[in-house]
């Protein structure tokens, strides 16, 4: 996260995650405040086990940018609002334009975003890993049944 005040919105992220059995790594790093720190993290990150980095900021939103020029990890970048009045639109524009070589998967603004980057970061790491495919499988039932439902109540 680029400030402590997207907390509030990231717990969501935190929480699928922890959902699926993975227990992130969270960190607060300004792509302009901390920028040395920003560029360690994503060059060290594959080394210290890390498979996909979410990053979430406002405003400018560089974040994820700045962490996908330092790593070949995907990157997956979740815009959120700030108090600029402009409801999170200069984020999600900062985060999807990026430079040819240098992609940055981006979600929705907010708390959906910051919930479909956890989901969108499993369907990653289920590539290679069994346990997860089978809870995400779960997860997509779960899903549509919860629809079903809902469908029902209806009738």
């Amino acid at each position: 996260m680029g400030s402590d005040s997207d907390l509030e919105v990231m717990k969501s992220c935190i929480e699928q995650l922890g959902s699926f059995g993975i227990e992130p790594i969270v960190r607060i790093i300004s792509a302009h405040r901390t920028p040395q720190i920003a560029g360690d993290f994503a060059q060290k990150a594959a080394e210290n086990g890390i498979k996909v980095i979410i990053a979430a900021a406002g405003m400018a939103a560089h974040l994820a940018g700045a962490l996908a020029a330092k790593t070949t990890l995907p990157i997956i970048g979740v815009p959120l609002i700030s108090g600029t009045g402009l409801e999170g639109i200069d984020a999600l524009l900062s985060t999807i334009q990026m430079p040819p070589g240098v992609p940055v998967a981006s979600m929705a603004i907010g708390r959906a975003g910051a919930k479909n980057a956890a989901i969108f970061a499993v369907q990653i790491l289920a590539l290679t890993d069994k346990n997860l495919r089978e809870k995400l499988a779960d997860f997509k039932k779960t899903q549509e049944k919860k629809v079903i439902q809902k469908d029902s109540a209806l009738q």
